[in-house]
């Protein structure tokens, strides 16, 4: 079992023994402090919330609702719902701040509360820590009785953000409702089974087929959007001869793609072929993380424009892409960052844009890939020993190869002529992650090998 406090949230596993899980005791402490800190952060008494469709969800929600409105602050409900839809809804409502209730690609048993900001945005780290430190403390105070917040339910969250993506100039809503696509997509049965269907049908699509579109909680298979957790999907859309598969992971801010042919577009070419039709209608700088596809630098400087690196974690990226003034970017998970919209990744958007690219090239899925360099990407992990000093052991890592490129904004990353590797600490689990890309497939495994071997002796 298992509990992981960062700045950009807390997460654990439901219940067992406090101070070792996500229990009750720390989901009271930590949405007490969170409004404690909007307390000090804004004059707005009003806090957004939202979950994912995990069975914990409901019980979880009522006891962070229960803290707020004991802190004085009127609750807007979205029920289940998206990260991105209740990123957008913090200041559509004017609140000063919100939470998600969602542990993202992590499996059933696991839940967390991902905090935001006054405009939707995912706390900095100095505000996190802020966080946690008046956490640990527990010094709360409480308001009087007649000082008590409200609480009230919205159901038209969810179709305001689609309108609001229907709205974007790059959109083609026309040129897609003209192609009359088949569409199929795997919702693991989350949010996603709400959201997808009622996109695709305000985008015209006519033709959808739904796997795993009941947002019961219950995952049809292990969350995180990878090839090997996809072969449903994959011979679904073969079997019916789809135009192209979506799939989600549980909040709804990770897009994969499904080839016609039942192949993997790849996760990481999400953002690459979404960053490439829009440099064909704007010109902007483009911003990825550091264990995102050497693809998407070479696919912006074809447009003639700058790429540049953030750290891992969707708050790095934005921060980021504030400052370089990108209008594109995200993370090589499938994670579409569309300023234009909002600040944060957002697999509905990322459909949207990407349908329009299919319509207005009329391309089979499979070529428009092809028209992308092959890299190919290994994603492992080494699960972490209590006590153990990581920043000793990248160390050691990163002094052994003095020689290479490297970057150590976050983690180390080591360049290689032909390929790199990524190794950092996770902020969600208690791993530490392993990227590599090689254009081999047959040397990229053989690299992320090596480097877990180093890691293994090391630790």
């Amino acid at each position: 079992m298992s509990l992981i406090k960062s700045i950009s949230g807390i997460r654990g596993t439901i219940g067992g023994k406090t101070g070792n899980n996500l229990t009750p005791i720390e989901v009271v402490n930590f949405s007490t402090a969170y409004a404690t800190w909007c307390e000090k952060n804004s004059l707005n008494n009003t806090i957004v919330i939202g979950r994912d469709a995990r069975k914990s969800g409901k019980m979880v929600a009522n006891l962070v609702c229960g803290c707020l409105v004991a802190k004085g602050f009127s609750i807007i409900d979205l029920g289940i719902s998206t990260t991105p839809t209740v990123e957008m809804m913090v200041p559509e409502s004017q609140a000063a701040g919100g939470i998600i209730l969602t542990a993202s690609h992590n499996p059933e048993g696991w839940n967390a509360l991902k905090l935001l900001n006054e405009k939707g945005e995912f706390l900095s780290a100095a505000a996190g820590a802020e966080i946690l430190e008046i956490a640990e403390k527990m010094d709360f105070n409480f308001v009087a009785e007649d000082k008590i917040g409200s609480y009230v339910k919205n159901k038209e969250a969810l179709s305001f953000h689609i309108e609001k993506i229907l709205e974007l100039p790059n959109v083609q809503t026309d040129l897609i409702k003209q192609a009359n696509f088949k569409v199929a997509f795997d919702a693991i049965n989350s949010s996603g089974g709400i959201a997808i269907p009622l996109l695709l049908e305000k985008l015209g699509v006519q033709q959808i087929i739904g796997l795993n579109d009941e947002p019961t909680g219950q995952f049809a298979h292990t969350p995180e959007p990878l090839p090997q957790n996809l072969t449903d999907i994959m011979q679904l859309v073969a079997k019916e001869k789809a135009d192209v598969g979506f799939v989600v992971d549980p909040d709804v801010d990770r897009l994969a793609i499904i080839c016609e042919d039942g192949s993997y577009f790849g996760e990481e070419y999400t953002l690459v072929a979404i960053a490439d039709y829009m440099l064909s209608k704007i010109e902007s700088p483009t911003v990825s993380n550091l264990s995102s596809s050497r693809a998407l630098k070479d696919i912006t400087e074809q447009h003639g424009q700058l790429h540049y690196n953030a750290a891992v974690g969707e708050v790095n990226v934005v921060e980021k892409m504030k400052e370089v003034g990108a209008k594109i970017g995200g993370e090589g998970n499938g994670g579409i960052i569309l300023p234009e919209l909002h600040y944060g990744r957002d697999a509905l958007v990322g459909i949207a844009l990407f349908l329009s690219f299919m319509a207005e090239k009329q391309l089979k899925v499979s070529d428009i890939r092809k028209q992308y360099p092959n890299y190919v990407m290994v994603k492992d992990k080494v699960q972490l020993k209590e006590g153990l000093n990581l920043d000793e052991v990248l160390q050691q890592i990163s002094e052994n190869y003095k020689e290479q490129p490297q970057n150590k904004v976050d983690g180390v990353k080591i360049e290689f002529e032909d390929s790199w590797v990524h190794l950092r600490k996770s902020n969600t689990e208690p791993i530490i992650r392993i990227y590599a890309e090689h254009n081999n497939q047959e040397n990229c495994v053989a690299l992320a090998e090596k480097f877990k071997g180093e890691l293994l002796s090391l630790i």
